[in-house]
């Protein structure tokens, strides 16, 4: 197989794996199966046939819109379908075809689902991280960021440092300004990556979330009361490590000599 079919047989079946993301974002947090019924029209309910759920192309084909209703399809459907493209054509270009690579899809994709249900419900599933957590320990076996002791430290600095951090904000501010999803979330991201992982997810995240808080605030006039979910940053901030990471830490020290 020459690099350029591979690259296309990749970035197709993380296509099809989208599709398959856009079904968990809906239905996850409503408890609904992710497999019956079939997919279907949220405004006329009529079922969606299968040439109309192509990845991308039946979107571009149908214009954005139902072929029963002419009801407004999200763009975030094929946005989603591209995203999980592009994770797993970069996961096999960084690792190439190794089981490190197919993990770290599984785990991208994870985080891309974590990071609209966040976005919509204000929530982070316990039916992801949860098992996430040994999945990740599992998988501290072959990637290459940790070992099964480094695994386990980021597991209990991933869950233990953010719970720290909440309840001290909660004490202080008399509010609560972390849920319990995200410290589940970081012991998940802590489990893939170890302990170096979570404190470079937990630094940029916390950079750029400060950054966009602030700019949300200014546009919302909205002060203090202006709410922003903290997944997508974490989810920024594990792909980030797992991409750059080590080069961008080895670029700080570097930088402070």
């Amino acid at each position: 197989m020459t690099p350029l079919v591979l690259a296309v047989f990749v970035f197709s079946g993380g296509l099809i794996i989208g599709s398959f993301l856009n079904v968990c974002i809906y239905r996850l947090p409503q408890s609904f199966s992710l497999v019956f019924p079939g997919s279907a029209c949220p405004h006329c309910n009529k079922q969606i046939r299968f040439y109309d759920n192509i990845p991308v192309l039946s979107y571009l084909w149908l214009r954005g819109k139902c072929r029963f209703c002419g009801s407004p399809i999200s763009i975030r459907y094929p946005l989603v379908e591209l995203m999980s493209g592009v994770l797993a054509l970069a996961c096999f270009a960084r690792y190439g075809v190794t089981w490190t690579a197919l993990i770290l899809f599984v785990f991208a994709a994870l985080l891309v689902v974590i990071t609209f249900i966040d976005i919509d419900h204000r929530i982070i599933p316990d039916t992801i991280t949860i098992p996430g957590i040994p999945i990740g320990f599992l998988a501290s076996f072959v990637l290459p960021f940790a070992t099964w002791k480094e695994s386990l430290l980021g597991i209990a600095s991933g869950g233990g440092g953010l719970l720290a951090v909440a309840l001290s904000y909660q004490f202080i501010a008399k509010k609560e300004g972390m849920g319990g999803g995200d410290i589940k979330f970081l012991a998940m991201i802590g489990a893939f990556l170890g302990w170096q992982g979570v404190l470079f997810t937990i630094f940029f995240s916390s950079v750029l979330g400060t950054i966009v808080g602030i700019l949300v605030i200014l546009k919302t006039r909205q002060g203090r009361n202006a709410a922003v979910p903290f997944g997508p940053f974490l989810s920024i901030g594990a792909l980030s490590y797992i991409f750059q990471g080590r080069e961008i830490i080895a670029w700080y020290f570097d930088f402070l000599k």
